[in-house]
């Protein structure tokens, strides 16, 4: 009986050794299966990142030789540049010489237009309380101390004041035609470059088409090649000529505008001083 059971027993113990030594051998396999698992996804993301790399390293590559490739955009001004330079420095050079006289000559003029501008009711207001107050002299310090021609005008009227008021509506009159030609001080000449700067540019046009006939009577062909370069001088010249016409003729009209409307301003003005002038004479 004992040895039966001692028997069982060592039965039991291989048993159970056997069953461990295969758990323990299945764990080292699995471990094993893991591990190689493991290195074969290291494996396939260190080639998936050396596939990027190269993939990222080509795409630089490509856009470099593309950057390389297309050539830098040019600004506004080196393509007016170009353009001024390949219609040649002659006549180029002189319409620019028009607009910038021109522009110089209307900014000037917008200027002294804009510091012309009087507000005439509260220069009437003012002029009304002098006389009420100090008469004439004071009147003549208020007119006197504000700029604009409204204001020279009144002072002109005033200085008349004691010859009559016929005799104030002849110097209004008069002084204000001055006035009004201080005003058009150089129009005159914003005008004459309106009409100059395309008209040298229709020379240049003239002379480009010339150059192109004087090339095809050389070469004895009448091939694109040859005549390319007058018509080009010959269309710049003209686009600059017209586009220096337009850039004046906006000014010239606003000038124009502005002294149109500072003479009404004053003709509006000097029938009210002159009414001013006969309620004072009356009331004295």
């Amino acid at each position: 009986m004992k040895r039966l059971f001692a028997f069982l027993m060592l039965m039991g113990f291989l048993t159970l050794g056997n069953s461990w030594t295969a758990v323990a051998q299945d764990d080292m396999s699995n471990d094993t299966t893991a591990t190689e698992a493991m290195d074969s996804s290291a494996v396939a993301g260190q080639d998936s990142v050396a596939a990027g790399q190269d993939e990222v390293v080509d795409q630089t590559t490509v856009e470099e030789t593309e950057a390389a490739a297309t050539p830098a955009e040019e600004t506004f001004h080196q393509r007016v540049k170009e353009k001024f330079i390949e219609g040649g420095w002659q006549f180029m050079g002189a319409v620019l010489l028009c607009l910038i006289l021109g522009l110089a000559i209307s900014i000037e003029r917008i200027i002294t237009l804009n510091l012309a501008t009087t507000n005439t009711d509260k220069l009437l207001a003012k002029v009304e309380k002098a006389l009420s107050e100090g008469g004439v002299e004071a009147a003549k310090e208020v007119t006197k101390n504000t700029k604009g021609p409204v204001a020279s005008i009144f002072t002109q009227g005033l200085l008349r004041i004691d010859e009559g008021v016929e005799m104030v509506e002849k110097s209004i009159i008069s002084y204000g035609s001055v006035e009004m030609g201080r005003l058009e001080k150089g129009l005159v000449w914003v005008s004459l470059f309106i009409s100059l700067a395309p008209m040298l540019g229709f020379m240049g046009t003239v002379i480009g088409m010339i150059d192109a006939f004087d090339a095809i009577e050389a070469a004895g062909d009448i091939s694109p090649q040859v005549v390319a370069n007058g018509i080009k001088v010959a269309l710049l010249t003209t686009v600059g000529g017209l586009i220096v016409g337009v850039i004046l003729q906006v000014f010239y009209n606003y000038l124009v505008s502005k002294i149109d409307s500072l003479v009404n301003t004053m003709e509006d003005a000097s029938i009210s001083f002159v009414d001013l002038l006969v309620h004072y004479n009356q009331s004295k």
